[in-house]
């Protein structure tokens, strides 16, 4: 790859007609261009320079190598005007990649406070599966990843984890399915009609150990990558289905349903992960700060649901 440190000296001495002149224009010494533009010939196995007297004149190649040059430094002035003279309230952009699996509301509610920033932000917001999202993360195309679990094991990408909090889950259904269940929760989820997110999440295993603890058995209807999709099929009657405890009232509002009960023993986890370890981008700060009080589980919204094994 060309040095263009290197090219510049070329560019300078090209334009100066000398290495002596140049040598003024650059405050440098006449050794230190001549070994530079050797280097430089020496990198694209071609001779730029001839020598005519005191005076340097282009070889074919030069000229070529010249045109180039000329365009390479005025894209770079321009560059410079072009950063000076930026307006003053030019937002901050924010790429942020949120799994697939991280119900919208909660990404909505973590993402929020970058928006409350004194400094105007652009939120440029990405869904895919973690294994893509990570990726991205590794080319730099994202900022910040949001999953509800730690970088995956066997995932070669250097990034970091931080744990935004963690909550425990609440379990929804339409009246008239919540109507028929006689006994007290959890266990009258034992042969009933269950939506449960996909294997894809975390925490489908966390809540496969806890009906295995408690001896119950509910009926699955439907795997659902999309938590979105799980609550519309719910909306409809199909099944008893899970939320995120912190967006419960909002759940039950918007789908017109009841909360058959809540627990703490399966909790959900979220994560912010980034490409560094300290945190230094203003609205990640503002992100893991903000979550942090809001859902661990000490957070007020958190202590006014407990009652794990509790008929809502």
């Amino acid at each position: 790859m060309i040095n263009y440190k290197h090219l510049h000296y070329f560019w300078v001495t090209a334009k100066e007609g000398s290495i002596a002149r140049a040598s003024e224009c650059l405050n440098l010494t006449s050794q230190t261009i001549s070994g530079q533009l050797s280097l430089l010939e020496e990198n694209l196995g071609e001779a730029l320079f001839t020598r005519v007297g005191r005076n340097l004149e282009l070889t074919e190649t030069g000229r070529l190598v010249l045109s180039y040059a000329d365009e390479i430094f005025s894209l770079g002035g321009e560059l410079e005007e072009m950063v000076r003279n930026l307006p003053s309230g030019r937002p901050l952009v924010f790429k942020v990649g949120v799994a697939d699996v991280v119900p919208k509301s909660i990404a909505y509610r973590l993402l929020a406070p970058a928006l409350k920033l004194p400094e105007p932000v652009r939120i440029i917001c990405r869904e895919n599966g973690i294994d893509s999202l990570l990726a991205e993360l590794a080319l730099h195309r994202i900022d910040l990843v949001i999953s509800d679990g730690p970088i995956p094991p066997g995932v070669d990408v250097r990034s970091y984890n931080h744990q935004l909090g963690e909550c425990g889950i609440t379990f929804f259904a339409v009246p008239r399915l919540a109507k028929t269940l006689s006994k007290d929760f959890p266990q009258c989820l034992n042969g009933a009609p269950l939506l449960l997110p996909s294997e894809i999440t975390v925490v489908q295993s966390r809540l496969l150990k806890w009906f295995d603890k408690l001896h119950i058995h509910p009926r699955i209807i439907g795997e659902f990558d999309d938590s979105a999709l799980m609550k519309a099929f719910g909306q409809a009657g199909a099944g008893i289905f899970i939320a995120p405890t912190p967006i419960a009232a909002e759940v039950k509002k918007q789908y017109g349903v009841v909360i058959i009960g809540q627990t703490d023993e399966v909790h959900e986890r979220f994560y912010a992960i980034s490409v560094e370890r300290k945190i230094s981008h203003p609205a990640v700060a503002a992100i893991t700060e903000t979550a942090r009080e809001w859902l661990f589980r000490n957070a007020p919204q958190q202590r006014e649901q407990k009652g794990s094994g509790k008929r809502a």
